[in-house]
């Protein structure tokens, strides 16, 4: 008989849904009987005792919320009567041992990558225009539609053909596509354009965060060189950008190429003296070519986005896995959105190897919530509607599935925003919750490959990291084919093991490292970039 719940954790009292569930109908779990007492979809949770007021709620082995009103055996657990509540952490109360994953088939793999003179290896090789300051947003517009449309691989998509068809009223033929070109101009650079709307206003501590993540983003191993636009009179100055690079990396080796609009008259002028200059530069740039590294090269962001009820026991664990896998090759698995990690902060900071580590991560969570409640907010406002629609009721529910991404590996460094990985092993870096601002966060903390996990679907991709989707569920890749590159929804099914799912994840991330294949993300040409300005962002 096919089963209809799950226990994730021996200690828990609730179980997920794994069909839906009818009121009255009577199911059988672990050896006893267990009426559901109403409807319930799929990727929700029933009570497997009761439950009365005030009572912990367990769930991945930890305490994800408490019951606000009596809940029967068999009942639904709903946003009416649970409430967020997570344990409370000091420190560390144990040093937590590790048995790394068998790594045999592994150990002498390599992904073809592009070398970088500070040792780093890139997945990709993009020469990248961005502005240190809003204001030259359109000159980086005017750049971007030279360069992509002169360089770049194009074609005629059918939106436009739609719209020409529309315009000519001449709806009842199929258009007809334009000449394609179906190779760039270069073999192995490819050129990436970032705004933004910072820099200037605001506070300068903004603008100095911007020239650490943008110095990051120059530092990226994936980034060959770089053209940057100035107006000159901003507050995020040439020098600091400098200096920002500077801290990153003493002895960058990488051309950057700056440009002061002030200081250079007309916009024609200037332009034009960039795209001869950046033309250049990006001819030596694609003089690199890819050559064999270990897989202890890889930097691997770690992050979720449009969760649903499965993702914690689907895709985030076999995600886990895969990043166990990196640790245990001396890689570095990033893991990041700190507001989704609260409720696990005891297991993460008893897996620190370094004390000061441990203590840095309770101080940058702690500093973090404060920072939301004192906004009239909090970490229990986390979860969008799209969260509580497919059962992640709780901040602390969708925090112990999402933690699983991390595996179980030592955590052997703790990073705050902008600063950039350089120890192998798991790293945690404290970036929003939100999508884009997190991958943003993880590229410009030198990321090569960012692997997504997703339940609802969500198309964001980053403009220098390759970004590969993984779904929670098979229904998902039915509906939505055209974002997701892995599917673990057979773990759901019993089809496969989590073992067997971070297997296929790590082999997937091994072929979009070598160029072997284009991830969704990067064939949709989804290049998000919003810099996190350290206010509230859940």
């Amino acid at each position: 008989m096919k089963t209809k719940l799950i226990k994730v954790h021996p200690e828990d009292n609730v179980a997920v849904a794994l069909s839906d569930l009818k009121a009255g109908e009577t199911v059988t779990f672990e050896g006893s009987d267990i009426r559901v007492i109403s409807d319930s979809r799929a990727k929700h949770k029933i009570a497997l005792t009761d439950l009365e007021e005030g009572d912990r709620i367990l769930m991945y082995g930890v305490l994800v919320g408490k019951a606000s009103e009596y809940i029967p055996k068999g009942g639904l657990l709903t946003t009416e009567n649970v409430k967020h509540q997570s344990g409370k952490v000091s420190g560390k109360t144990e040093t937590t041992s590790w048995k790394a994953p068998d790594i045999t088939r592994w150990k002498d793999r390599t992904f073809m990558g592009y070398p970088r003179e500070d040792g780093q290896v890139g997945t990709a090789n993009v020469w990248l225009f961005f502005p240190l300051v809003f204001c030259e947003n359109r000159n980086i517009e005017l750049l971007k539609d030279v360069f992509e449309k002169e360089l770049s691989y194009y074609k005629t998509n059918s939106q436009r053909l739609l719209l020409r068809s529309l315009i000519s009223g001449d709806t009842g033929k199929t258009p007809v596509m334009e000449e394609e070109r179906d190779k760039g101009i270069f073999d192995n650079i490819e050129v990436r354009f970032i705004t933004h709307q910072g820099g200037c206003g605001g506070i300068r501590q903004d603008s100095v965060t911007l020239a650490r993540l943008l110095a990051g983003y120059v530092n990226n191993p994936n980034v060959a060189g770089a053209t940057v636009l100035s107006l000159g009179c901003q507050n995020l100055q040439i020098d600091i950008f400098q200096a920002a690079v500077k801290k990153i990396n003493p002895d960058l080796k990488k051309p950057v190429l700056i440009y002061e609009q002030q200081k250079m008259g007309t916009v024609e002028d200037m332009l034009n003296t960039i795209i001869r200059e950046s033309f250049e530069a990006i001819k030596e740039a694609d003089k690199i070519k890819r050559i064999p590294a270990p897989l202890s090269k890889l930097k691997v962001g770690l992050e979720c986005g449009g969760s649903d009820g499965f993702s914690g026991i689907s895709a985030n664990p076999a995600l886990g896995y895969a990043s166990d896998l990196l640790a245990a090759l001396g890689g570095s698995p990033v893991l990041s959105e700190f507001p989704e990690l609260c409720g696990v902060e005891q297991e993460l900071v008893n897996r620190c190897v370094e004390d000061e580590d441990a203590e840095k991560f309770l101080a940058l969570m702690k500093a973090y919530e404060q920072s939301a409640i004192d906004a009239g907010s909090g970490f229990d406002m986390n979860p969008s509607p799209g969260n509580i629609r497919d059962g992640l009721i709780t901040d602390a529910m969708k925090s112990a599935g999402a933690a699983k991404k991390g595996g179980t590996s030592p955590v052997t460094a703790v990073l705050d925003y902008t600063e950039y990985v350089t120890k192998p092993g798991l790293n945690l870096l404290c970036t929003p919750g939100n999508d884009v601002e997190s991958t943003t966060g993880l590229a410009g903390s030198g990321a090569n490959i960012i692997v997504f996990t997703t339940g609802l679907g969500t198309p964001t991709g980053n403009p220098v990291t390759p970004v590969v989707k993984v779904s929670s569920n098979t229904e998902l890749v039915r509906k939505m084919p055209d974002i997701i590159d892995v599917d673990t929804g057979a773990v759901i099914r019993g089809e496969k093991s989590i073992e067997e799912m971070g297997e296929e994840i790590l082999e997937f991330i091994v072929r979009v490292a070598s160029g072997e294949e284009k991830t969704k993300a990067m064939q949709l040409d989804q290049n998000d970039f919003i810099p996190w300005k350290r206010g509230v962002s859940l």
